[in-house]
């Protein structure tokens, strides 16, 4: 008997996140209850409750000091009310394609539109999307149901449609195209998760080729149900939810076997009625080894497997995966970072998850790849985290003219230009080799699209508002210059840009920012007037310390007689440099005893003048100074001082 297994046997994304959050828990030390049964497979559902976890009905059954998780399934708005008005610590396991039939539901409500649900109206699943809708919500099981609910006068206000997310993909096909016959406007979302419809077809294949279908899973798991259903229409199926449920008899005279299990289903338990399938075999004298060797672990190209490193070289690691060939990892099928080595990676005896990239069965060799599996594996989480709008981590390894591709869980997603950065018109190459927060926007095949704009712009967002929340007038920050003007310099601040103008950048006379600052640059400013209304902030950068009045204030009283440079002739007189930033006067009528007729024939600029201060406005910053208080008046022609 040859065993023919289905590749993608096993827990969905969204189990495999509900189950590792409750064990994570546990395993913090965490009193944990869950909402109904975590999953619809007993033995792991025994397995919790060994290890303290409590399965309760509501959350007022929760006792003190516990904390609940939510099941993939999901549940009604009302429980999050519930859950809410009790103060319980709750952690949200909904499978993120759930949710997005919730937020499909709300808009079915707010519409006023008739919600039809394909679905069972008894699973937890579709219980929690009615919860989510209006009034106006139908649930149907099948074709049958449809066209008994869909009558003329019902479509007020429109249709939505959407579907379990383990309904049967042959009867949602034909639901959806009796319920486009009749209502070209209907809004129909496909909400088969991709993993059902995955498995589904899976079983349909693989039971055209087989004798005899084992399908694993719990009685009572919606999606192991409908696998055994696909399946029993082309060949015998039988439902095990454990091996000891194999029965001898099944086997006689079977020639092919295929094997699947539910999206509920333990990989440990999978293994278990493998194992015990093999025993089976032995009546028609195969042995357990040979069995393993024949079937459960045939060598083929995307095959994944698990292999034991039995040596590290430089360019490339060997592998044991449990069959008669040699396995060998390339570096670069060992990772995605090209400067890594494989000594820092792996060490001799590490077990990785691997996949078959080429067998060449004449010279025993297998070449795998951990980055495919990586990738494969992190795949499911980018795909989730579209409907989830999770944000994730991710890795720039390289740009190019479109924009950034960023490695996210081992998968790479590319990142338009124009979704690289907050600003138009930064440098986006500046974050290759960097870290970044993105969301993941488009999951389609190879075609995976994210956003590093949105997660900066959110991020802005709460810093602006955590700004308007705090600032005063005075209050100093330090700043990025982000863009010059003519008139001045914008800094970030937190989030908000404000002006520094051009006179608050230097006591210095300036004919641009840049003579001062330079985009990139960190500065000190504080605030001088705010526009609450308006979001708009007034800086300012120059210190009062360094003001020159100050020091000219303390420095050049009435009288005093110093030495300066001209700096600009005028019709009514000549500037004079006295300190950075200040200039005074000397008035045409100040320059000379005699008679000027032209500033430009006495002085010029550049020139040191001797001078005297004799008056100063400092409301209006205004400095009279003279050049002829300093030189005796000479005597008139009767040898007399003029008056």
């Amino acid at each position: 008997m040859k065993i023919k297994v289905a590749k993608t046997a096993g827990f969905c994304f969204g189990v495999n996140r509900a189950v590792k959050m409750t064990y994570e828990l546990l395993e913090q030390g965490k009193h944990v209850a869950t909402l109904g049964p975590l999953i619809h497979n007993p033995q792991c559902v025994a397995d919790l409750q060994a290890r303290g976890a409590l399965t309760v009905d509501a959350p007022e059954q929760v006792p003190e000091g516990y904390e609940l998780v939510i099941r993939s399934h999901g549940v009604p708005r009302s429980v999050y009310d519930a859950i809410a008005g009790h103060g319980i610590a709750a952690h949200d396991a909904t499978c993120p394609f759930v949710s997005k039939i919730h937020r499909i539901a709300e808009q079915a409500k707010e519409e006023d539109a008739l919600l039809l649900v394909a679905g069972d109206k008894k699973h937890p699943e579709v219980q929690g999307i009615v919860g989510h809708a209006g009034e106006r919500v139908q649930v149907f099981e099948g074709l049958e149901d449809l066209e008994k609910i869909l009558t003329p006068e019902i479509s007020k206000n429109g249709i939505f449609m959407v579907a379990q997310t383990t309904f049967e993909v042959k009867k949602w096909q034909e639901c959806v195209e009796f319920t486009k016959k009749l209502y070209t406007n209907a809004k129909i979302f496909d909400t088969i998760c991709n993993a059902t419809w995955a498995r589904q077809h899976e079983a349909e294949c693989l039971a055209k080729e087989c004798d005899l279908m084992v399908v694993i899973g719990g009685r009572h798991s919606s999606n192991t149900q409908k696998l055994a259903a696909v399946a029993g229409k082309h060949t015998r199926a039988v439902l095990v939810e454990t091996a000891q449920e194999l029965q001898p008899e099944w086997f006689r005279g079977v020639r092919t076997a295929g094997v699947t299990a539910g999206a509920s289903t333990p990989s440990s338990i999978i293994e278990e009625v493998l194992s015990s399938m093999s025993e089976e075999i032995r009546e028609e004298e195969l042995s357990f080894e040979e069995m393993i060797e024949a079937s459960l672990k045939p060598v083929y190209n995307g095959k994944v497997v698990k292999g034991i490193v039995t040596a590290v070289n430089p360019n490339e690691i060997t592998v044991d995966i449990g069959t008669k060939h040699t396995g060998f990892v390339k570096l670069e099928e060992l990772t995605n970072d090209p400067t890594a080595k494989a000594e820092d990676l792996v060490k001799k005896g590490d077990e990785l998850d691997l996949i078959v990239t080429k067998v060449n069965d004449q010279e025993g060799i297998v070449y795998l790849s951990k980055k495919r599996f990586d990738e494969n594996k992190g795949k499911e989480e980018v795909a989730a985290a579209v409907e989830s709008g999770e944000i994730m981590d991710g890795y720039v390894s390289e740009a190019n003219s479109g924009g950034l591709v960023v490695l996210v869980n081992n998968v790479r997603v590319f990142v338009p230009r124009s979704q690289s950065t907050l600003r138009h018109g930064e440098d986006y190459t500046k974050l290759v080799k960097q870290n970044v927060k993105l969301r993941i926007k488009q999951c389609e095949g190879r075609h995976i699209v994210g956003s590093i704009r949105e997660v900066l712009a959110q991020e802005a967002d709460a810093k602006r508002e955590a700004f308007w929340a705090d600032v005063e007038v005075g209050k100093r920050y330090t700043g990025v210059v982000k863009s010059l003007t003519n008139y001045g310099a914008f800094v970030d601040i937190g989030g908000v840009d404000g002006l520094v103008h051009i006179s608050e950048l230097s006591w210095d006379r300036v004919k641009h920012p840049s003579e001062v600052v330079n985009v990139g640059d960190t500065i000190e400013v504080y605030v001088k007037d705010l526009d609450t209304e308006n979001k708009k902030v007034s800086l300012g950068y120059k210190k009062a310390e360094d003001n020159p009045w100050e020091k000219f204030k303390a420095e050049y009283p009435i009288g005093t007689s110093f030495k300066a440079p001209v700096v600009s002739l005028t019709k009514f007189g000549a500037f004079v440099r006295i300190l950075p930033g200040i200039d005074g006067l000397v008035h045409i009528s100040e320059i000379s005893h005699d008679r000027v007729e032209k500033v430009g024939d006495v002085l010029s600029v550049g020139q040191e003048v001797e001078v005297q201060l004799i008056d100063v406005d400092y409301d209006k910053k205004r400095i009279s100074l003279s050049m002829k208080a300093l030189v005796e008046e000479p005597a008139d022609e009767d040898g007399e001082d003029a008056e």
